[in-house]
């Protein structure tokens, strides 16, 4: 019996069809800078990049500050959805940059970023954040009871109870919602819907016991009703909060004062 031979070919090991394939691609960043100590104008810049589609896009922003130019400025903290800290305007839409794969934005043509809109941009990719934290504080968005002594158990809830307000536990205050609304765009005076939509996690909260406050806090001439119903806010976030649901619930709650 012939004992059977490896041509040299076959002894060398013939790769698996596709193993031997790079899976990276080349793809285009193409980033809004902007630098008030070089110029009053903001400018776009390319950046061609080796990378894993598979990859995200704070990845290869990343890759860019790391390896290509160190000067790029970008927030970013947990690189997991949680802190909110690197929303960013992605190919035009309000997006997480650790939560947006490469692939899932036409890597074919240039990915362009650019800092969200409506709020005073500090350096490329950073934005002023205070006008949208200031809101969130006036909104009172902290448990408030009338009971001033510490209390001596738990203050329990039904299950029901909860899930009212379950939906706005949700928001991480990355500004997604608010900065892609037309009317915040326009007027940096309204409250924008993260600000009411963290007001309906503690109006609608059975223990709470300010809700009255609330309501008239956005019932000014800046806050809930200045909403459009464009669903921006709803589409962009990355937590999938119904928000404009949310701000109708608001409106309904200051017209008939049941909440």
């Amino acid at each position: 019996m012939a004992t059977p031979v490896l041509d040299k070919a076959d002894a060398a090991g013939s790769p698996e069809p596709g193993f031997a394939d790079s899976p990276y691609i080349t793809v285009t960043f193409r980033i809004r800078r902007f630098n008030p100590e070089v110029s009053a104008e903001a400018t776009w810049e390319d950046f061609q990049l080796e990378i894993d589609p598979k990859e995200r896009v704070l990845d290869g922003l990343h890759k860019i500050k790391w390896d290509l130019d160190g000067t790029l400025t970008f927030r970013r903290s947990c690189a997991h959805g949680i802190c909110g800290s690197d929303a960013m305007r992605i190919n035009g839409k309000n997006r997480l940059a650790c939560k947006t794969l490469i692939k899932d934005i036409s890597p074919e043509k240039p990915i362009t970023i650019e800092a969200i809109k409506g709020l005073t941009v500090l350096k490329d990719l950073v934005v002023d954040m205070e006008p949208f934290f200031q809101a969130y504080r006036d909104v009172m968005p902290f448990l408030i009871t009338k009971d001033t002594n510490e209390p001596t158990r738990e203050r329990l809830q039904s299950a029901e109870d909860r899930e009212r307000f379950d939906d706005t536990t949700k928001c991480i205050l990355c500004a997604a919602c608010t900065t892609s609304c037309p009317v915040f765009w326009n007027d940096g005076q309204y409250f924008g819907p993260a600000a009411i939509v963290n007001a309906h996690r503690f109006i609608f909260d059975s223990r709470d016991e300010a809700g009255e406050q609330r309501l008239e806090i956005l019932n000014d001439r800046d806050g809930v009703w200045r909403c459009r119903t464009t669903f921006n806010c709803t589409d962009a976030c990355p937590r999938g909060i119904e928000v404009t649901k949310a701000i109708a619930e608001v409106k309904r709650a200051l017209i008939t004062r049941r909440y």
